[in-house]
């Protein structure tokens, strides 16, 4: 047993044993941090950091701790210390070049199949997409298709960025749907003809499950009407009806909300989770005594279709405000690594006299502990508490400020690489000498 405020002189231990270690969960505590716990509350200094097998046992001050056994620590020197990040609404691991078809999975406008579309078979984890966002803090994340041929997209899968070869924590994680103009479009160019379908398909679902079940059929579409879907979508949209499969609705419009909120009046087991809701704050009320997670844009400020025309960054402040679960987008700036950014921003905002931000630590817990939550893992991922992933992240600043990114990243215990195909490049190039071609062409 060694006393906490002896550790100092020994550091290096951990980085020393983490380079010859084989990749299994380390035993580690980090000292000396400035340590945000991810579940909402305000940055803590002088915090420690405790993981055992994988899991986190401590997380708070220094003077929490008396004693604990390891000679692997890790002097943080006030820097900053987070869990990893949760990014959500995602196709992490689904393509590499979006331009090239042959790489590129999110879409499948040509599939006969629609709601029974599988994101987990296809996720691949040597994708540079994964290792890029690894590399800049996110460590669990939910992915799936997007609605082409059909309103409905799939199936969607929660996965980790661990280097490890099977990045499925849970496939099937979620259906989604759009029903927005996006939806409109698909269904035939009216949201008519995409509410008429939406409903459709799920009574046919309600069909099958009750046939399943033996039970007397409760609508008038039998299973073998099979007018909109085939078996195997029927089939894959029976959890939803069932409210055991989250149900992701996207749509933006506040008499959208409105509209997706009242099909609980016909379908009261549906377990639905909005995302966009780009003119939110203007039902939040509503939203709110639904009881309807959202997963909201935190950049958008004009409007760029019809259906936002009321967009404004305060958004998710005033939707929190009237006490919404909000959790920010990983499509938030196109891109799953701009959400440090977007949630810095509405950090900033809440200092502007007439808007609504968030204060820090719930702009962190944004895109951390609530995504986390939203996808199923409420106190197991994106927070730093006894009994949680042990997910750590180490920041060379302050993660919410843009151009801070992270020195160290642990996933389950486990310290993973940084490098990518875009790391390696920066490399080579950065001290190449103009006046001489780069190296590719130098034969």
């Amino acid at each position: 047993m060694k006393r906490l405020l002896t550790f100092a002189a020994s550091a290096i231990a951990l980085s020393s044993a983490i380079a010859a270690a084989p990749a299994s969960a380390q035993d580690f505590v980090i000292v000396n941090a400035t340590l945000a716990l991810g579940d909402g509350s305000e940055p803590i200094e002088d915090g420690v950091v405790m993981v055992e097998g994988g899991k986190v046992t401590y997380a708070g001050p220094t003077s929490g701790v008396t004693s604990f056994e390891t000679d692997e620590v890790v002097d943080a020197g006030d820097a900053w210390v987070t869990p990893g990040l949760f990014a959500t609404v995602t196709t992490l691991g689904l393509w590499d070049v979006g331009a090239v078809s042959q790489s590129n999975d999110q879409r499948a406008g040509g599939s006969p199949f629609s709601a029974a579309l599988n994101t987990a078979p296809i996720v691949n984890p040597s994708s540079q997409h994964i290792l890029v966002h690894r590399a800049a803090g996110i460590t669990r994340a939910a992915t799936s298709t997007r609605p082409s041929g059909s309103i409905f997209a799939g199936q969607g899968a929660i996965i980790d960025l661990d280097s490890d070869a099977n990045p499925i924590m849970r496939e099937r994680a979620f259906q989604m749907v759009s029903l927005g103009e996006g939806g409109a479009r698909l269904a035939g160019g009216s949201r008519a003809s995409a509410h008429v379908l939406f409903r459709a398909a799920l009574r046919e679902a309600q069909a099958l499950s009750s046939a399943n079940r033996g039970t007397p059929q409760t609508t008038e579409i039998t299973i073998d009407d099979e007018v909109l879907l085939g078996r195997f979508d029927a089939e894959a949209l029976v959890p939803v009806v069932n409210g055991t499969q989250p149900l992701y609705v996207a749509v933006e419009r506040a008499s959208d909300i409105r509209s997706v909120l009242a099909l609980r009046e016909d379908f009261p087991r549906l377990d639905m989770v909005l995302v966009g809701a780009g003119e939110g704050w203007l039902v939040a009320d509503a939203i709110a005594a639904a009881g309807v997670p959202v997963i909201a844009d935190a950049l958008d400020d004009l409007p760029e279709s019809f259906e936002v025309l009321a967009a404004t960054q305060s958004n998710i402040g005033r939707m929190k405000r009237a006490g919404v679960t909000v959790a920010i987008s990983a499509n938030s700036g196109t891109n799953p690594r701009n959400m440090p950014q977007a949630a810095g921003n509405l950090v900033a905002l809440g200092r502007i006299p007439g808007a609504a931000g968030l204060s820090w630590g719930e702009a962190f817990a944004a895109i951390s502990s609530v995504p986390a939550a939203i996808s199923g893992y409420e106190g197991e991922a994106g927070v730093l508490a006894p009994g949680a992933i042990g997910d750590v992240v180490m920041w060379d600043g302050d993660p919410l400020e843009v151009g801070s990114v992270p020195t160290r990243v642990f996933i389950g215990g486990v310290e993973q690489s940084l490098e990518s195909h875009q790391s390696r490049l920066r490399e080579r190039y950065r001290d190449l000498d103009e006046s001489t071609l780069p190296k590719a062409y130098d034969w």
